[in-house]
C-alpha cells in the first residue's frame, strides 16, 4: 500500500469540488488559528509577568506599613505610618539573612528643566537601590552613602524623563532640574528597562536620596516601604521570618495583636501569578479548541455527502477487486488530507493573527508569543480531528454492498 499514492488520489478527489473543500476546511483553519492566537496571548502575558518580576530585583522582599481601621472600614496595606528609619537600620544590623536594604519614599511631582516639564514618579531611595533592583547605570554615577547622609540635592533620571526634559543629543549630566522648586543636579541616567509585557514603563521615574526626599520634598519622617534583598533565593523565607520577628519586637506588639506591617515575598507572588496565567492560557486554548471540534463535525457531514455522491464509484472499485480496507483507507485519507490542509493554512492564519493583534488597542500592550509547541500541538490535533470525524463516513463507505452500489442511480 503506497501512502503517497493514496494521498495523491485523495487530493485529486478533493480537488473536484474546490469551493466545497475550502468551506469544509475553513472550520479547521479557524480552529487551528484561534488556538495558536489564544495560546500566544496567554504565553505573552505570562512572559510579561516573568520579565516584570525578574526586573524588579534580586531576592526581593518588600516591607510595607499595615492597614488602618477607619470606622469599621479596613484600608489596604500601606496606609499606616508604622515604619521608621530606625527600622531599616535594625533590619540591616540584626537580620543575618538580609544582604541590603533601601527605604522608599515615593511621590508624584512635576520636574522642570528650562521651558520643559514632565510629571513623573519621584523615588527617595538609598545607595543600595540599584543593587537590590538590579538596575545598571547608562551614564554618570548613582549617589553614594555620603550623599545620602548629607541629604545632597542630586538625582538620577530614568530614560523617559530624560527624553521629555532634554533635547536629543543634549547631555543631561551636570544639568540642574527643579522638583517642587528645589534644585537638583542630574548625576546619572539609568539604563532603560522599557515596558514589561504591557504593565507600563519602568523608565518614567527620578531617584533622589531618601533623606533629601524626606526633608525637602514630602517633609515626613515615616517610610512608605522598605526594599530588602536576601543573601540568596533560598534564604528569602528565612529573611522574611527574621524581619517579622524583629519588627514585632521593635513595635512592642503583644502576641495576640496583628502585625502593623506586611512583608511581601515577590517570588511567591510571581509563582502564584504564573500559575494563574497558566490556567488562563489553558482556558483560552480550550475555548479556541471548540472551533476545531465544530470544524470536525463539518468534515464528517461533507464526507457523508461525498460517500452518497460516489456510491457507484465505490461499487465499481469493489467489483474490480477493492477490499473493504481499501475503501476505508481511501475515504479516511481524504478526511485526514482535508484536516491537515486546513491545519497547515490555520497555522499561517494563527501566526498572522498573533502578529496583527498588537495593532488592536486592547492587545497593543501585550506581547504575543507564538511557540513551536502550540503550532505542533494544533497541527497534531487537526490531524486527530480528521481521523476521528472521518472514520464513520469511511466505515460506512467500506460496508456498502457492491451489487446495491452498482445499481445506485
Amino acid at each position: 500500500m503506497n501512502v503517497f499514492r493514496i494521498f495523491r488520489v485523495s487530493f485529486r478527489a478533493l480537488g473536484r469540488n474546490k469551493m466545497r473543500t475550502f468551506l469544509t476546511a475553513l472550520g479547521i483553519i479557524i480552529g487551528v488559528g484561534s488556538v495558536i492566537a489564544m495560546v500566544s496571548i496567554g504565553t505573552g502575558a505570562k512572559k510579561g509577568i516573568q520579565e516584570r518580576f525578574d526586573r524588579m530585583g534580586t531576592n526581593l522582599l518588600v516591607v510595607r506599613p499595615g492597614s488602618m481601621n477607619l470606622r469599621g472600614v479596613r484600608t489596604g496595606f500601606g496606609f499606616r505610618s508604622t515604619l521608621k528609619f530606625e527600622d531599616v537600620a535594625a533590619i540591616k544590623e540584626h537580620c543575618p539573612s538580609v544582604q541590603a536594604t533601601s527605604p522608599n519614599i515615593n511621590t508624584q511631582s512635576q520636574v522642570i528643566y528650562g521651558n520643559k516639564n514632565w510629571r513623573t514618579q519621584i523615588q527617595g531611595v538609598s545607595e543600595q537601590y540599584p543593587k537590590i533592583r538590579r538596575w545598571e547605570m547608562e551614564r554618570g554615577i548613582f549617589f553614594d552613602e555620603e550623599m545620602v547622609q548629607s541629604a545632597a540635592k542630586v538625582c538620577i533620571l530614568g530614560r523617559d524623563v530624560q527624553n521629555y526634559l532634554f533635547d536629543e543629543g543634549e547631555d543631561p549630566i551636570g544639568k540642574v532640574i527643579r522638583i517642587r522648586r528645589v534644585p537638583f543636579t542630574v548625576i546619572g541616567i539609568l539604563k532603560s528597562k522599557g515596558e514589561t509585557g504591557g504593565f507600563g514603563s519602568r523608565d518614567d521615574l527620578a531617584c533622589v536620596p531618601y533623606t533629601t526626599a524626606s526633608r525637602r520634598l514630602v517633609r515626613y519622617t515615616f517610610i512608605q516601604s522598605i526594599d530588602v534583598s536576601a543573601v540568596s533565593p533560598q534564604a528569602m523565607s528565612k529573611a522574611q521570618q527574621e524581619i517579622e520577628v524583629l519588627l514585632r519586637d521593635r513595635h512592642n506588639l503583644p502576641p495576640e495583636a496583628d502585625d502593623d506591617f506586611n512583608v511581601r515575598n515577590l517570588a511567591d507572588i510571581a509563582e502564584s501569578m504564573e500559575s494563574a496565567m497558566g490556567v488562563l492560557q489553558l482556558l483560552l486554548g480550550s475555548i479556541a479548541a471548540i472551533s476545531l471540534l465544530v470544524g470536525g463535525i463539518g468534515i464528517m457531514n461533507i464526507m457523508l455527502v461525498s460517500v452518497t455522491e460516489r456510491i457507484r464509484e465505490i461499487g465499481i472499485r469493489m467489483s474490480v477487486g477493492a477490499r473493504e480496507r481499501d475503501i476505508l483507507v481511501q475515504f479516511l485519507s481524504e478526511a485526514i488530507a482535508l484536516s491537515l490542509m486546513g491545519g497547515l493554512l490555520g497555522v499561517g492564519f494563527g501566526i498572522g493573527v498573533s502578529k496583527v493583534l498588537k495593532y488592536i488597542p486592547i492587545f497593543s500592550r501585550i506581547e504575543t508569543v507564538v511557540s513551536s509547541g502550540s503550532i505542533l500541538l494544533s497541527f497534531i490535533f487537526a490531524g486527530s480531528v480528521g481521523i476521528f470525524f472521518g472514520f464513520y463516513p469511511a466505515r460506512k463507505a467500506s460496508k456498502l454492498d457492491p451489487i446495491e452500489a452498482l445499481r445506485y442511480e
